[in-house]
């Protein structure tokens, strides 16, 4: 920090600066400072080179901080937070008696030529191979520098030079790596200025971005869970970037979420997964023109059907018109996974040949193989595949590997149906029962018909005995638990499609014929076909009243055999034509009787429906040839076993 207010003072100017004006200066600054280096005029190298005064000066050298950057790293154990924990660490190598080593050769790297994406790289390297501290929680994924070049790429293609202060947002910042990284390439491109603005949970974490963030002109850097403690809830930002925990639980917050007032999220996802409560509450932090890049898993895009939360907000996205692209990335680009990863690219400022579409670029073989794997990645999006997927998104049409949509194309009918079961004849047993007067004065057909049986049979089953007040009390304690143990579950075996099952009332007998799939009625010796129904035996336990004992209460009733049923029909923005749609549809492919229900829109994102690859099918000529060539295998296989 001395060396860059030396540079940008003059040497001369520095020196005659008081030591108390020069740190509030520093302060000021909002950066850190170290005393020991000040005064000693001594670096970390010079400390190193005496090993019989090391452990003195380097303790004074880390007592030399200011007081925020010794919290961070974790200087005094036991004072405030311990961020990074130095001093466990220093105790861990004191106690191995290597200290002295490992601080040497760590001294003898020189950073300074290095800018931050390169610094990036390194601690992507480190991170990766030993400790891995931004994967800590299942779900989490260090961002590698191809990807972040990509979404700064995307970025700049969409911001101007300007006066204005560009402010950018990442929500889950990590160690930094990704917002400062796409500052940086930012930078190098405009001369628009930038601020960056970060929240992260994670302890260790935490420390790296804010110690990073000190050395930088103008940064924000907060400790919390974003999700219950917006650090910036009073600020919206030009870019929004980000890249949350995967499939992580927010069972642990829940009750701060449900009872959120800042009306960010507009609908709850899966408790098992937050990654789409991040995406409303980025959302929430853009400005009227802000744009951003999300990094997400597939689930983002189809998980939950229609009328969950992951489909309403997937909806009230589009109905937004704020997604102007979705862009696949290849597999196997994270350190610690293999799978496909979609960057959702928003946009408040669509241009009008965007406005109300969506684009899908297929950005899954936009990469060069990695010569040595580094964990699970294996792939690296070059700087070829990288400018031509920024140019496909800027040119906003139709090629080899993308597709531009009309939003509602993402949009399907969920359709609920009721439908009636029917007969080979195509009778339903609704036709036999009797319509009556309602206490409005309408005609509606009764929902069953209530039987008053003598006799119910099935298979071993008899049941003679419809009101039962009598039981064996040596063995049940109470009629209650009698019905419980004995009659409840007795009557619950008796199945009319599982066998026969027969209903005798005084007047006649019922019961279905599974080769008709109707109901019977034989009454004087005639049979008659009721059409398609069900029966029902139930059983009720019954308290005692004024008038009645306790009692267990069985009965049976024929009814219509209704069935609810959905229906996945395509979508169509205008509701005439959307309807008509789903009239076509129950017409040529439902036969049986039905009435609608409740129509439920969904929306989902599928790569694989838009850029299906069918498999490429051998020639015949060559898999009888494979064929044959196993069959003569096989045969010398078995004349070897011969004895």
């Amino acid at each position: 920090m001395f060396d860059e207010l030396k540079a940008e003072i003059g040497e001369a100017a520095f020196k005659k600066i008081h030591k108390d004006d020069l740190y509030n200066l520093i302060k000021d600054k909002g950066q850190g400072y170290n005393i020991f280096i000040f005064e000693k005029n001594q670096s970390l190298v010079d400390i190193c080179k005496n090993d019989k005064s090391f452990e003195i000066d380097f303790d004074a050298y880390l007592k030399g901080f200011d007081g925020e950057t010794k919290d961070l790293l974790g200087v005094d154990a036991g004072e405030g937070e311990k961020f990074l924990d130095i001093k466990g660490v220093i105790t861990k190598l004191k106690a191995k008696k290597v200290l002295l080593g490992y601080t040497k050769l760590w001294a003898e790297i020189d950073l300074k030529p290095f800018n931050n994406s390169e610094i990036t790289t390194l601690e992507e390297h480190i991170k990766r191979k030993w400790a891995d501290i931004s994967a800590e929680t299942a779900g989490e994924q260090y961002t590698p520098d191809d990807v972040i070049a990509l979404i700064a790429e995307i970025i700049a293609s969409k911001i101007e030079e300007s006066d204005t202060l560009l402010k950018i947002y990442d929500c889950t910042c990590g160690g930094g790596n990704m917002l400062f990284g796409v500052e940086d390439r930012i930078n190098q491109k405009f001369k628009r200025l930038t601020q960056t603005y970060g929240q992260d949970w994670n302890d260790a974490l935490y420390a790296l971005a804010k110690i990073e963030s000190r050395f930088r002109p103008d940064s924000k850097i907060e400790h919390g869970n974003t999700l219950v403690d917006d650090k910036f809830d009073n600020e919206e930002f030009d870019v929004v970037i980000a890249n949350p925990p995967y499939g992580v639980s927010w069972k642990g917050y829940e009750k701060d979420i449900v009872n959120d007032k800042t009306e960010r999220f507009k609908f709850l996802p899966s408790i098992s997964d937050g990654q789409l409560l991040f995406m409303q509450h980025l959302i929430s932090k853009l400005d009227s023109v802000g744009m951003g890049v999300v990094v997400h898993n597939g689930s983002t895009l189809f998980s939950g059907d229609a009328g969950s939360a992951e489909s309403n907000i997937r909806k009230w996205m589009l109905d937004s018109d704020i997604v102007e692209a979705v862009i696949q990335l290849p597999t196997d680009e994270f350190f610690n996974t293999g799978i496909y990863t979609y960057l959702w690219i928003l946009n408040k400022n669509k241009k009008s040949v965007q406005k109300n579409k969506v684009m899908l670029i297929d950005g899954s073989e936009k990469f060069t193989q990695l010569k040595k794997s580094k964990g699970s990645k294996r792939k690296e999006i070059d700087d070829e595949s990288r400018l031509a997927i920024v140019t496909t998104l800027a040119e906003y049409r139709d090629n080899d590997y993308a597709r531009v949509f009309d939003k509602e194309a993402f949009y399907f009918n969920k359709q609920a149906i009721m439908l009636t079961n029917v007969d080979v004849q195509g009778h339903t047993f609704e036709d036999h029962l009797p319509r009556k007067e309602d206490r409005f004065g309408e005609m509606r057909r009764s929902n069953s018909e209530v039987l008053s049986p003598i006799l119910i049979t099935q298979n071993e089953i008899e049941l003679t005995e419809f009101m039962i007040k009598d039981f064996d009390r040596h063995q049940y304690p109470s009629l209650e638990k009698y019905y419980i143990e004995v009659i409840k579950p007795l009557v619950a075996q008796l199945d009319y499609k599982e066998q026969p099952l027969v209903i005798k009332t005084a007047e006649a007998k019922y019961f279905y014929d599974p080769s008709q799939e109707t109901l019977i009625k034989e009454s004087n010796g005639t049979t008659e076909a009721l059409g398609g129904g069900k029966i029902s035996v139930s059983a009720n336990f019954k308290k005692a009243t004024k008038k009645l004992p306790e009692r267990i209460e069985i009965g049976a009733e024929l009814s219509p055999d209704y069935q609810k049923d959905y229906e996945i029909i395509p979508f169509y923005k205008d509701a005439a034509e959307n309807q008509n749609a789903i009239d076509l549809f129950m017409t040529r492919y439902i036969s049986k009787p039905f009435t609608y229900l409740e129509n439920i829109v969904g929306v989902e994102l599928n790569f694989n429906k838009v850029f299906y690859r069918p498999q490429k099918t051998l020639p015949v000529d060559r898999v009888v040839a494979e064929i044959s060539l196993i069959d003569k295998e096989l045969k010398a296989l078995e004349d070897g076993l011969v004895l």
